[in-house]
C-alpha cells in the first residue's frame, strides 16, 4: 500500500528535489506552494504525512498545524531556522518532526520513516464539503468543529459517503446499518437521513432517490 506525502513548501526546486527523492523510495507525492492551498487540498485527498514548512505565503505552518492536529495526520516541520526555541515550538504546537534546512534527502527519509512506524496508519478519514469523517475515531468535524452524532447516524453517514454518488436502497441501509435481524421499517432510514442532513446543513448534496432511497451526490 502506497504512503502518500503532500509537501508543503514554497521553495519549488527545494519541494522537487523532496518529492524526487520520495518518489524514487515509493512514495506518491503532491506539491503546493502556499499555505493557503493545503486545507482545501487536504478536503479532497487523503494524505499519511505532511511536510510543513513553517515560513509560507498564505498561511504560515504555525497556523496550519492548529488545523490540521485535529485530523491525526503526522506533521514533519521543514524551516531554515535552527534555534533550540525554534524546534521547541515547532513540537510543541503539533509536529511530530523537525527537520532544518539544508538537509540530505537520506536524514528525511529516515525521519519519514521513523514517523510513520511510530504513527497509527490504520487512522483514516474521509472529507465532504466542511465536513472531515475520522473513521476509526468515530469523529466528525465541520469547519473544525466536532459534531456529535449517535452511531447509527455515524454508521449511516459513513455508507453514503464512501458509496458517494451511488443510489442505496433503503433495504439495503437497513441491512447494513441496522442488521439483517432489525425488525422495523424503512421510515427508520427516513427519519435518520433527515437528521444528519440538518445537523450537517447536507440538504444540497443528500440526495432523495425516488423510490430506491437515497444518495451522495459530491
Amino acid at each position: 500500500m502506497s504512503v502518500n506525502v503532500l509537501i508543503v513548501e514554497d521553495d519549488e526546486p527545494i519541494s522537487n528535489l523532496i518529492k524526487l527523492n520520495l518518489n524514487m523510495v515509493g512514495y506518491e507525492c503532491t506539491q503546493v506552494f502556499s499555505g493557503s492551498d493545503v486545507f482545501p487540498l487536504i478536503k479532497k485527498k487523503s494524505f499519511d504525512l505532511i511536510i510543513l514548512d513553517i515560513m509560507l505565503p498564505g498561511e504560515d505552518g504555525f497556523s496550519l498545524i492548529k488545523k490540521i492536529s485535529p485530523l491525526n495526520i503526522p506533521v514533519i516541520f521543514l524551516t531554515a531556522k535552527n534555534t533550540i526555541n525554534d524546534k521547541v515550538l515547532a513540537l510543541k504546537s503539533g509536529g511530530d518532526d523537525y527537520i532544518v534546512k539544508p538537509f540530505e534527502s537520506i536524514e528525511l527519509i529516515a525521519r519519514i520513516e521513523a514517523v510513520l512506524r511510530r504513527y497509527s496508519k490504520n487512522s483514516t478519514y474521509l472529507t465532504i464539503k466542511d465536513i472531515i469523517i475520522q473513521e476509526k475515531e468515530r469523529v466528525v468535524i465541520k469547519n473544525n468543529t466536532p459534531i456529535n452524532l449517535t452511531l447509527k447516524k455515524f454508521e449511516l453517514l459513513l455508507m453514503l459517503t464512501k458509496n458517494k454518488n451511488i443510489a442505496l436502497s433503503r433495504d439495503y441501509l437497513l441491512e447494513k446499518i441496522w442488521g439483517y435481524e432489525y425488525i422495523g421499517e424503512t421510515r427508520t432510514v427516513d427519519t435518520h437521513i433527515q437528521k444528519i442532513r440538518s445537523k450537517l446543513d447536507l440538504f444540497d448534496i443528500l440526495k432523495t432517490v425516488y423510490k430506491i432511497g437515497y444518495r451522495l451526490e459530491v
